[in-house]
């Protein structure tokens, strides 16, 4: 996904956890993140939460092969710009990421 977001001309950096993202100064650097529900230790949502909590937050997209409306609703209610499935859609991808980054 990484080549996707490179190939659209934007900077991507990829985390292996949330703890890692959380960790990584300055945060204010990230202009929108692809984000996973399921992930090693804090979970997308759990991640969302918490940045919710800092009030320390660029916009987030979901891209998660867990669709569940539950899961979903979590997400959206949480602030979320997208909540997209695997296999995600390109172009739909691609028009969440230039929203984000319009703003």
């Amino acid at each position: 996904m990484d080549d996707l977001v490179k190939s659209c001309g934007y900077e991507c950096r990829l985390f292996a956890s949330a703890e890692e993202f959380l960790a990584f100064e300055p945060r204010s650097a990230i202009d929108c993140m692809l984000v996973d529900v399921k992930m090693p230790g804090l979970s997308g949502i759990e991640l969302q939460a918490e940045l919710n909590k800092r009030s320390d937050r660029p916009p987030m997209i979901f891209v998660t092969s867990y669709r569940d409306d539950r899961t979903r609703n979590n997400a959206m209610n949480g602030g979320a710009l997208a909540f997209l499935g695997k296999p995600v859609d390109i172009e739909k991808l691609i028009g969440c990421l230039e929203s984000a980054l319009d703003r």
